[in-house]
């Protein structure tokens, strides 16, 4: 294990590979125990990791799922959008469980504010949508898009003011967003949260550029976390079905402030089979009981809203495409053990005609949970992952067989 995860380099992103929830919290988890800083770069609180350890379940959605290992400098990057009354809260949480974060936490001070009406008018949005096409774009009602909005109009308020009284601004915000969105904001309790949230976590508010590459210049390993998916990413993702920030390797870099070259390794996730929450096109999307199988078997329901998780089979020209625009070293391939019952794997292979083309693949109808050693695996399951890395070109090295820590091989 200590050789491959060297192997990872100084600087190791990982990078979801599909549309989010493959399973990063884990794989993170398990490689910040030989790294020293771990650095979340963009999204807001509509990202979601569930960590499960000693059978006690941890739902992070700001903070990194890596804050978890004690003496660990945690990270938000310039390119999030921050709720902070969400922040606090997870602070709280942590600080219940035993874990105490504040004094190890460093937060951008370029990194833009989420107030309360940012998600009001996310909810707006999100209506009219239904209303006039019939369906939404999936969005969790966050704020997290009309926070982007705001930075991209150079309205936002930044981290960085997070010490001064806001109230002038909020009121000349008011008037706007009522005429838009027949939104109302509370200028009083806006204001009074953010004031409050800087007596707490102000002294944690700093450059983290000049911090990040002060630690990288003193030998830290850096692990940074991305948040959603590369075909959620607002370029090259399934647009307009997408969130609002960048969540490929280079969205991840831009949003530290990390140059390209500083970069080691990056991992991909997927799941063995594919899922996606909300709206747009999912070529491989199955539906009745099958869908129904692997939804109870892979518990695919959004750790943020709660929602079932629409399901389906891999789609290898999906990874294909992500390896080329992300780069991958390795893939970690997540919840194979949701696939022990089925008889047959398909697995999609191309498009044709609007549908998917499926390569099959026996089952292997015997219990993957919790292994360890890839050689012990059904030679079934060995041959599915034989063909991600065949088709991909790129060595599947972290394979999930379960929900905690401990339930992963570290493949050869």
């Amino acid at each position: 294990m200590q050789q491959q995860l060297s192997e990872l380099g100084q600087v190791s992103a990982v990078i979801g590979a599909q549309w989010g929830d493959e399973g990063k919290g884990k794989i993170i988890d398990l490689l910040t125990e030989e790294f020293d800083v771990v650095a979340r770069a963009c999204g807001g609180a509509n990202a979601g990791h569930t960590i499960v350890v000693g059978g006690k379940k941890h739902v992070f959605r700001l903070l990194p799922s890596g804050c978890l290992h004690d003496g660990k400098t945690i990270v938000l990057g310039s390119g999030m959008v921050i709720h902070v009354p969400t922040l606090l809260e997870e602070l709280d949480l942590l600080e219940q469980a035993g874990i105490t974060l504040r004094d190890r936490l460093w937060i951008s001070h370029e990194a833009h504010i989420v107030f309360d009406y940012h998600k009001e008018i996310d909810g707006v949005m999100e209506d009219r949508r239904s209303a006039q096409k019939g369906e939404g774009i999936g969005t969790t009602r966050r704020g997290i898009g009309p926070a982007y909005m705001d930075k991209a109009e150079r309205t936002g308020v930044r981290m960085e003011r997070l010490g001064t009284d806001l109230s002038a601004h909020l009121r000349d915000r008011a008037e706007s967003v009522r005429h838009a969105y027949g939104v109302e904001i509370d200028v009083a309790k806006e204001a009074q949260q953010i004031a409050d949230a800087h007596v707490r976590i102000g002294s944690r508010i700093t450059d983290t550029v000049e911090l990040l590459h002060r630690l990288r210049s003193e030998d830290h390993r850096i692990i940074v976390e991305g948040a959603q998916a590369t075909m959620l990413d607002l370029d090259h993702g399934t647009y307009p079905y997408v969130t609002s920030s960048f969540t490929t390797v280079a969205g991840a870099l831009q949003g530290l402030g990390l140059p390209p070259f500083a970069l080691d390794s990056c991992i991909g996730v997927a799941k063995a089979y594919c899922t996606r929450v909300g709206s747009g096109d999912f070529l491989t999307e199955v539906h009745g009981d099958t869908a129904d199988r692997l939804r109870e078997r892979g518990g695919e329901y959004g750790s943020v809203t709660k929602r079932p998780r629409r399901c389906g089979w891999l789609h290898i020209p999906d990874l294909q495409r992500s390896s080329r625009i992300n780069g991958y070293t390795y893939w970690n391939i997540t919840k194979l053990d949701v696939l022990d019952e089925e008889e047959v794997i398909p697995v999609g292979i191309a498009e044709k005609n609007g549908k998917a083309v499926y390569k099959e693949f026996a089952g292997w109808k015997t219990s993957t949970a919790g292994m360890t050693d890839f050689d012990a695996l059904p030679k079934e399951a060995q041959a599915l992952i034989g063909f991600i890395e065949e088709q991909t070109d790129i060595p599947v090295r972290f394979l999930g067989t379960g929900q905690g820590r401990e339930e992963m091989i570290l493949k050869d």
